[in-house]
């Protein structure tokens, strides 16, 4: 009886779907566009089908994983089956939990640039600002309780899935399917070899689909998790790809190129005026708004989440240190996310978030080739196939950045070897003379944590 009444509790495979669609078609989607129009011009909607088949190919990892190893652990996990627990295990993990922050950050500037378009422009230097104020708020919703959180991404996940399911069909319909012929160059690759600046784009598509990562948390709490975590994963990013590709296309038939990378941080709403007018315009920047606010919430509540547990597992400091604060994993990733939103614009904070998360990527993949051979049934082909096109798409982000902006270069840099210092000068602090690790947690424990 209790296992019957456990099965009803959990998530159905329909609901693993809606929650793991509702994470993904997040408020990325309404500035990634605009930024991947500045690199690619008129084939930014092709870059999101391009990004679906990279993606397509990473996610074979983690459903492999997932039908393998299904637990609320999630990436940490798969990290810590990989290459065990220690400095390997805590960097890259760090580099995820570093990317969510990222994401806060991006989704807070969005909703700080969409907002302003309320306002009269001598307000527009205050989207920081108000980003800051919304990460304000979803520290407060957190704190809260899980109640709270959960009552509000149920209902905002709907508004927003099919608020912009509904702008992208109406956008089509008025505007029709927009000319694509890759005849515009835009003037930040115009010096590169043809094709460079596409596979360069490719990173911030890539972006608008990461939280695929997410679902594999949902192990403790799906039924069937050895299938349905897969399944979702699977059916969750063909709906998204479904979905950017036909709001690309409504936003190329209703701004020119050059109208798009002007309005890169409200594109949607832009588009949306030419086409649907004032109440097209205030539709998007209401719809803009639920997602933002939805997305830090949720995000916020994820990434607290994943450092506590690194905590716990003693792959980062105890944060008990921070003293009698009540959360403190939560007053540090908000504290993170706001320096953030203040230091950097959106197209900065996309561009580190891209880099940190396709190298933890690599790492997902090369730890089930390299090490899992024997406990996972997988093919290794497509996940050395998947470690190719991340390496090629971030390569090419790479020197493309190194040209145009060469700070987001040197900050990812010093991030990640201030991460690694870190992590590694923690793990020879509880390393004894035989060179055992004590992590502080044991074996059965961590398990019931994960």
């Amino acid at each position: 009886m209790k296992n019957n009444r456990e099965n009803k509790d959990k998530l159905s495979l329909i609901g693993s779907i809606s929650l793991g669609t509702g994470v993904m078609i997040g408020a990325g989607i309404f500035v990634l566009m605009g930024q991947i129009a500045e690199l690619v011009g008129d084939l930014f909607p092709i870059a999101f089908i391009a990004g679906a088949v990279v993606v397509g190919f990473s996610s074979y990892s983690y459903v492999k994983f997932s039908n393998a190893f299904p637990s609320s652990g999630g990436v940490v996990k798969f990290l810590n089956k990989s290459y065990g627990p220690g400095t390997t295990t805590g960097f890259y993990s760090l580099l995820m939990y570093v990317s969510m922050v990222v994401s806060e950050s991006l989704v807070a500037g969005t909703f700080g640039a969409y907002t302003l378009r309320l306002f009269p422009d001598s307000y527009a230097n205050y989207a920081s600002v108000l980003g800051v104020g919304l990460i304000v708020i979803a520290y407060i919703v957190n704190i809260l309780g899980n109640k709270v959180i959960g009552a509000t991404a149920t209902f905002t996940a709907v508004v927003k899935v099919f608020g912009i399911a509904l702008l992208a069909i109406a956008g089509l319909i008025v505007s029709g399917f927009a000319d694509i012929t890759g005849s515009y160059i835009p003037q930040n690759t115009e010096a590169l070899p043809q094709g460079f600046g596409f596979v360069a784009a490719l990173a911030l598509a890539i972006l608008a689909y990461k939280g695929f990562t997410t679902i594999t948390n949902q192990g403790a709490d799906i039924k069937n998790p050895h299938k349905n975590l897969g399944r979702s994963i699977i059916i969750s990013i063909l709906i998204c790809t479904l979905i950017y590709v036909a709001l690309a296309l409504a936003v190329a038939g209703g701004l020119s190129i050059p109208e798009v990378i002007a309005a890169k941080d409200y594109a949607l709403a832009a588009a949306a005026r030419p086409v649907f007018g004032e109440w097209g315009s205030w539709f998007t920047i209401g719809i803009a708004i639920i997602a933002t606010v939805s997305g830090v919430i949720a995000s916020i509540f994820s990434s607290s989440r994943l450092l506590a547990m690194l905590s716990n597992m003693k792959q980062v400091p105890s944060l008990k240190r921070m003293g009698n604060f009540k959360n403190p994993a939560l007053i540090f990733t908000v504290s993170l996310a706001i320096l953030l939103t203040v230091l950097f614009d959106l197209t900065r904070i996309a561009s580190i978030g891209a880099i940190f998360y396709l190298i933890m990527d690599i790492a997902i993949h090369w730890g089930l080739v390299r090490h899992l051979k024997k406990e996972v049934d997988f093919k290794p082909i497509i996940p050395l196939v998947a470690i190719i096109l991340d390496v090629a798409v971030l390569t090419a982000f790479l020197y493309i950045k190194y040209l145009n902006d060469p700070l987001v270069l040197i900050v990812a840099a010093i991030g990640i070897i201030l991460i690694i210092a870190a992590e590694r000068l923690f793990m020879i602090s509880h390393t004894d003379d035989e060179g055992n690790m004590h992590m502080g947690m044991d074996k059965e424990t961590i398990k019931e944590k994960m």
